[in-house]
């Protein structure tokens, strides 16, 4: 299975790609530790990103996208693999398309989890995290001991302020990327309201897989 997967923050996307990696025995490849692991392997692009990034720089899309072609060439890659932190524009999503069937590489599915802005909203701004520990509750789904509710604090990406602000960004620039990948006909949509375990179950039977754990 040769998928990539999106949707907006808050969705699930981490605790989803961890169930489907396992289930379906393939690499995760997240493109921020793909990036950090080509950088200390000192690869060609790994040197050439790094230079990018020393100078304060973003690193170019081709030289993402070539580390991505590079890894999924990998042996481990045979079965099929997981991407996932990109795309994240419509340019990046037409690069990297151009990219694999250069390759030959064919995708099976782009599963894009679909969770309301509200809901977002609300999972975002009720997560705490305890600074001792480093255990993440929220004050609804997973509230904490009341004994460890006067240390708990939220981070700043959390509040409602910031939040606003990545779902702005997300549906301004990630958002156009799925009618380019529905009109290629490998677009997969899955309700993600619910458990992880629903939305898991829901995103197998989308892919025709049973769900195994």
């Amino acid at each position: 299975m040769r998928m990539i997967l999106i949707g907006p923050p808050g969705a699930g996307k981490g605790t989803q790609a961890e169930s489907l990696v396992g289930s379906f025995k393939i690499p995760h490849i997240s493109s921020g530790d793909m990036l950090r692991g080509a950088v200390k392997a000192g690869t060609e692009l790994g040197l050439l990103a790094d230079r990018y990034m020393k100078a304060g720089d973003l690193v170019p899309d081709e030289v993402v996208i070539g580390m991505i072609i590079e890894r999924i060439g990998a042996a481990d890659c045979a079965r099929g693999f997981m991407l996932d932190g990109f795309p994240r524009t419509r340019p990046q999503a037409e690069a990297l398309d151009a990219a694999l069937k250069a390759a030959r590489v064919s995708l099976d599915a782009v599963v894009l989890i679909e969770v309301p802005d509200g809901l977002i909203l609300e999972r975002i701004t009720g997560r705490r995290s305890d600074p001792e520990t480093g255990a993440i509750y929220h004050l609804k789904f997973k509230p904490p001991p009341p004994e460890l509710e006067g240390r708990l604090v939220q981070r700043k990406d959390d509040t409602a302020e910031a939040c606003v602000a990545r779902l702005d960004k997300y549906h301004r620039e990630t958002a156009p990327i799925v009618p380019f990948y529905e009109g290629a006909g490998v677009l997969v949509r899955v309700d993600g309201v619910g458990s992880p375990d629903e939305v898991f179950v829901r995103i197998s039977a989308a892919l025709g897989a049973a769900p195994a754990r």
